[in-house]
């Protein structure tokens, strides 16, 4: 950027500041002015079009169109300033100053272009929301994102997502004014509870309900540091799959502090390795079974042979609030390293094969180490959820440090998916949410 364009943007920006300060009028748009100003030029031209058409025919060696238009004044400036007033409407008020605050945060390409703003518009589905859509001048998405904090400072918004428009030509970006923010704090209420067959509420981000349907993302992996909201999130999922009628096996080598006793009577608990071991077993047993029955009648997945046959088998879910510590075998005995060897065997069974049959896993894990979680587990959970973490454990579950850069430091239930959607996790009462959950078997 040359020295007089940085000048020409510092000018531009101290007169916006001064219309701001001095206009009174922050919180309404400068459009609504361009309608009263139409109609009362549709006034004025209705009240004098009697000495405009005089005019005209006194004015010599005047063109026929201007002649017409002078003779029909009111009928040609409705027509020219109905199209006038649709264009100013259209255009995006403030596209030079997005233009400006852009390049002043560097969000340039190699030739020094900053994104150009085509339009801004309501979102349909949330009007809160605003949908700010760039001609992106080649800048890839990622640049986008890797400047997210900046552009939310420069365009005074809080970012719910961005994503490319038709193509890669064009970003959209999902915004809501900077005051806007979520809550801290989201009681649950029975009425979020999705009639949907098995789709599970997880939380509000600034677009909406933020769901996940396990018929066709079959696997959730869990992140989160100690005191993230963690385990309050993988409960509202298993009290969610309880009340939809699955049945839930839960790994809890605490001893059951976590679960207390409406927990054991509602899911199969595992206290033990042998005990985990045994479940698993069944699992993979139920999974053959399962396959087998499916292929006999021609069924592709659950849901297919439930319409074809009737029988309605009850989707698993297995869930473990600390699988990194279950995998670990850093000083294991031999014997101890074999069991775990079968444990991770058929937990990477279940999460390749157990889409199709109704059976999913939801893994949790606030340790920050690559290699506790083998690549074929943890490359098969195709969600991801991170709340509060470090860079290297939101790096591990979410690819990347959105959670780390995202989340503040003392958020709790606060959360990030694999595509950047940050919300708030529901906070549900475990007693009274448990009321109507069924109870424990393992059904073929």
């Amino acid at each position: 950027m040359t020295r007089n364009e940085k000048f020409q943007i510092q000018r531009r920006t101290v007169r916006r500041d001064l219309w701001r300060r001095w206009g009174g009028v922050s919180a309404l748009s400068p459009k609504v002015f361009f309608i009263p100003l139409y109609l009362a030029g549709a006034v004025f031209v209705w009240s004098h079009q009697d000495a405009i058409s005089v005019q005209a025919e006194r004015t010599e060696l005047i063109s026929p169109i201007l002649e017409a238009a002078m003779t029909h004044a009111l009928a040609a400036y409705l027509l020219a300033g109905g199209v006038a007033l649709a264009v100013l409407l259209v255009y995006p008020f403030g596209r030079r100053a997005a233009h400006d605050q852009l390049q002043s945060i560097g969000l340039v390409n190699h030739a020094g272009m900053a994104p150009t703003l085509l339009r801004k518009r309501r979102n349909r589905d949330n009007p809160r929301v605003t949908m700010w859509e760039f001609q992106n001048q080649s800048i890839p998405l990622t640049a986008w994102e890797d400047k997210r904090a900046a552009i939310e400072a420069a365009l005074d918004v809080s970012i719910a997502k961005m994503t490319y428009g038709k193509g890669k030509s064009r970003v959209l970006v999902y915004a809501v004014p900077a005051q806007v923010s979520l809550p801290e704090v989201l009681p649950w209420q029975d009425e979020y509870l999705s009639p949907e067959s098995f789709v599970l509420v997880l939380g509000e981000s600034l677009l909406g309900q933020v769901t996940v349907n396990l018929a066709n993302i079959p696997h959730i992996l869990l992140g989160g540091s100690t005191g993230s909201g963690k385990s309050v999130l993988l409960k509202l999922l298993l009290m969610q799959a309880l009340r939809k009628g699955a049945e839930v096996c839960v790994a809890d080598f605490k001893g059951g502090v976590d679960y207390p006793r409406e927990w054991r009577q509602k899911c199969r608990m595992c206290f033990t390795e042998d005990d985990l071991l045994y479940t698993l077993d069944q699992l993979a047993a139920v999974l053959e079974y399962r396959k087998e029955r499916l292929a006999d009648t021609g069924c592709k997945d659950l849901d297919a042979y439930n319409e074809a046959t009737g029988e309605n088998p009850p989707r698993l879910v297995f869930a473990c609030d600390e699988v990194a510590e279950l995998l670990d075998k850093t000083g294991r005995s031999k014997e101890d390293r074999e069991r775990l060897g079968k444990i991770e065997n058929r937990l990477a069974t279940l999460v390749r094969l157990g889409r199709a049959f109704g059976i999913h896993l939801i893994l949790a894990t606030q340790r920050p180490d690559a290699n506790i979680i083998p690549g074929q587990i943890r490359n098969n959970m195709d969600f991801r959820v991170c709340g509060r973490a470090e860079s290297v454990l939101s790096q591990i579950i979410l690819d990347n440090s959105s959670a780390a850069e995202q989340i503040p430091k003392d958020a709790r239930d606060r959360f990030i998916t694999g595509d950047g959607t940050v919300f708030q996790g529901y906070l549900f009462d475990e007693t009274n949410a448990l009321g109507g959950a069924g109870g424990v078997s393992i059904q073929q």
